[in-house]
């Protein structure tokens, strides 16, 4: 591996660490619930390995635990992880010229967290030779910080049986914001925030998450718009 190389996958793991702290107490929470619930230990480790989603894997534990069908389970976690369908169409112009291999494997690696941080680097160098190499640190960042934090969990969580109530999750909460306020510089983004903030507090409500799904589309539907309107103006303004 090239020098370069090496300095993009460092990178792209060094700027995704705030997010890999956020991650922590998810992780560990968890590992917590698996080891207690209805899966053995290696069974809760093996689902951070293979799954590699938090969200689907909190609503998979309780869907197990209340002995819900198999099928239930897959509809289920495939509407909740629908969003990174959206989120591969975002970044799918940086690495769509990629081997198979590589857009396999940056696709598995793909979180909410290293969407934002890729989303981030790519308006910032969209040219970037090595951008996947980058991609791969932050994937691989949040993945080994993943499979390390529900095994603390599975290991040392029946030491903490009531660590899924001492308000941990806000961490991931207060770490978005870190990582979405300064990408808010221009119109076209900020209205795609506010859409999708307003849908995701009227449709919280909605079963399954879909209240997310509207918010994701209420965002991208303003976003679009707005970019259209202005480069409409900014035409008209050059005639």
């Amino acid at each position: 591996m090239s020098s370069s190389r090496l300095s993009s996958l460092l990178a792209g793991a060094r700027d995704t660490l705030p997010m890999m702290i956020g991650a922590a107490p998810f992780g560990m929470i968890f590992g917590t619930l698996a080891g207690a619930g209805p899966l053995a230990p290696w069974q809760g480790q093996m689902m951070s390995m293979t799954v590699f989603a938090g969200s689907s894997q909190f609503i998979a534990v309780g869907l197990i635990a209340g002995q819900t069908s198999l099928l239930v389970i897959w509809l289920t976690t495939f509407i909740v992880n629908l969003r990174h369908a959206l989120y591969g169409a975002a970044l799918l112009p940086h690495v769509a010229g990629l081997p198979a291999a590589w857009r396999w494997s940056l696709g598995f690696l793909m979180t909410d967290e290293t969407f934002a941080v890729m989303n981030a680097h790519y308006r910032s160098h969209p040219r970037s030779p090595d951008g996947h190499w980058y991609f791969l640190g932050s994937g691989l960042g949040m993945y080994l910080n993943w499979q390390a934090w529900t095994l603390a969990g599975l290991l040392f969580g029946a030491a903490f049986p009531q660590l899924q109530h001492l308000g941990l999750d806000f961490a991931m909460v207060a770490t978005f914001i870190g990582i979405v306020v300064p990408q808010l510089d221009r119109m076209p983004h900020l209205g795609a925030a506010l859409a999708a903030g307003a849908c995701a507090w009227l449709l919280r409500g909605l079963p399954y998450k879909l209240g997310l799904m509207a918010a994701v589309l209420a965002g991208v539907a303003a976003g679009m718009l707005l970019e259209r309107a202005r480069q409409a103006q900014a035409a008209g303004a050059r005639t």
